[in-house]
């Protein structure tokens, strides 16, 4: 009877035993996968959070429910951008403070861009080269998206190369 049980035990084993290894190895995927939508989940709370955070200071109060809109409207959000980019090229080259100044409105002005559009963008947790890259790669979604940057100066200066 005990030489029966253990054989039936041991070709429990091995039945079991691929799909031990099987869990074995995938867990690895599925703890990634969590780790990813925890990630994803977090990335979402904290651009609530920083929506927030840029509508007090706005002066828009808590984002509400309703329809309207929580900030600037897009055109004039759009018209603020270009005009950042051309005294960004042009007169804020001059003082450094003043490029300082100019560069962080164009950056508020890209956040409250990108918040209209739902587009992720991280400009206020980078410095340096990665804020620069950021801030291209933000231009290109939001570009994509089809909000126009370039002013018709800019437009017909690229035409003619």
């Amino acid at each position: 009877m005990l030489h029966a049980l253990l054989i039936v035990l041991t070709l429990l084993a091995l039945a079991c035993l691929p799909c031990l290894l099987a869990m074995m190895v995938t867990a690895d995927i599925a703890a990634e996968a969590a780790f990813r939508a925890l990630r994803r989940r977090i990335r979402r709370w904290r651009t609530r959070r920083d929506a927030q955070r840029l509508a007090r200071r706005a002066g828009l109060g808590a984002p509400r429910a309703t329809t309207e809109p929580a900030g600037p409207p897009i055109e004039q959000v759009a018209a603020d951008l270009r005009r950042l980019g051309r005294q960004r090229i042009g007169v804020a080259t001059r003082s450094p403070v003043w490029f300082a100044a100019v560069q962080r409105a164009y950056d508020d002005r890209l956040t409250v861009a990108c918040l209209a559009l739902e587009i992720d963008e991280h400009l206020r947790e980078l410095t340096g080269v990665d804020l620069e890259i950021e801030r291209v790669r933000v231009e290109g979604e939001l570009q994509a998206a089809g909000f126009g940057l370039a002013g018709g100066d800019a437009d017909r200066r690229q035409d003619q190369f």
